[in-house]
């Protein structure tokens, strides 16, 4: 494959933008369709004549049917897209890209898509696709999966097809939810992994933004604390990466503490944590639920984000060895490599947290809601 992309690319450069202009118009229309044309040049930002050529020659060649309700992809046009998928990454350099933000981040295993979340949907859907795909080749018997919510996660549920096969894992939610629509909620995403992989699960049914005094009042609730030691004890963790502004607005955070987080200069956020442009935790919220020492036991901690904008929050997270595989997007990816380039790499605590060069942990505040 990498001999014919170089091939094509000496012979004929000009086809690499077309290539790629098809393979993002099939990517859409398979997660969304159908589709029509109109909405496809929007998601796209491109002008809808240059979306109808592009569509005509795809429906002439088999690959797109066109039907009053939208667009849909045939058969052969599934089967081209699974294809492109290869070609793509040859052509965009992926694997390269993977093991040069691998050594940036410290990471075990790095997963890119081609594309930028914020720009254009359909790319998160393919980065949920391929994290999907890597927890079940990672899943064993008997392990218990902790998930967390968010908009990401979400995508990675909806990634997983209902199983017919019936598999002895349980799955629950890392953290409790916050305040957000339902199919974003830590609880509703492990419900629907849990069916994704042929599993059962169990919830926690509370809200991530409890006070210390309630949360310390409800785990002596026998089944609230059986829950808790589940999920702190879990085999598998996959979470989200949010930035500090995205999770301080989801947990509503009022604003003299936002225009802290702001002060301290926090950048990224997991598991409550936020974390500043170093790695250093600059503040913390209270929760029942995974804790960031947990970790530290947990065989398998699965990171998905994606979007440059997310960049600098997934380096501030990943500095700090809580995750060891990251599964993200070539808009991200090449966002990280720039903003680490010429940057000197954090130093890492023995305990997994970041401390400054002085050796001090940073200050962290607890939140009372």
């Amino acid at each position: 494959m990498d001999r014919l992309v170089a091939l094509q690319q000496k012979i004929a450069p000009e086809l690499s933008s077309l290539i790629e202009l098809r393979y993002s118009i099939l990517r859409n229309i398979h997660f969304s369709q159908p589709i029509g044309r109109r909405a496809m040049a929007v998601r796209l930002k491109t002008q809808e004549r240059v979306i109808r050529r592009e569509i005509d020659f795809l429906r002439d060649a088999g690959m797109v049917e066109i039907t009053g309700a939208g667009m849909n992809l045939t058969p052969e046009g599934e089967e081209i897209l699974r294809e492109l998928r290869e070609y793509i990454r040859t052509l965009r350099g992926l694997s390269h890209l993977e093991r040069a933000v691998s050594e940036a981040l410290g990471l075990k295993k790095v997963i890119v898509v081609p594309g930028d979340s914020d720009d254009d949907e359909s790319v998160k859907k393919e980065l949920a696709r391929a994290a999907a795909n890597y927890i079940k080749k990672r899943l064993k018997d008997d392990y218990t999966i902790a998930v967390t919510g968010g908009t990401t996660m979400a995508e990675v549920a909806k990634a997983f097809a209902p199983s017919r096969v019936k598999r002895n894992v349980v799955v629950v939610p890392a953290r409790g939810s916050l305040g957000e629509e339902i199919e974003q909620q830590s609880d509703t995403v492990a419900v629907a992994v849990a069916k994704g992989l042929g599993g059962s699960y169990r919830l926690l049914n509370l809200p991530d933004d409890l006070s210390e005094e309630i949360a310390a009042q409800l785990l002596e609730q026998p089944r609230v604390q059986d829950v808790v030691n589940q999920i702190r004890n879990a085999d598998m963790v996959v979470h989200g990466i949010g930035t500090a502004e995205e999770m301080a607005r989801r947990r509503r955070l009022p604003e003299d503490q936002v225009k802290l987080l702001r002060q301290r200069g926090a950048v990224g956020e997991a598991f409550g944590f936020y974390f500043d442009r170093q790695g250093r935790v600059v503040y913390t919220t209270a929760s029942l639920g995974l804790r960031i020492e947990d970790l530290a036991q947990i065989k398998q901690v699965i990171a998905v984000g994606g979007g440059r904008s997310k960049a600098e929050a997934i380096i501030a997270v990943s500095a700090n060895n809580l995750h060891e595989a990251l599964i993200t997007d070539e808009g991200a990816s090449r966002r990280i490599l720039a903003l680490t380039r010429g940057l000197d790499r954090p130093v890492k605590a023995e305990n997994g947290l970041h401390k400054t060069k002085a050796g001090d942990q940073a200050e962290t505040d607890q939140t009372e809601n």
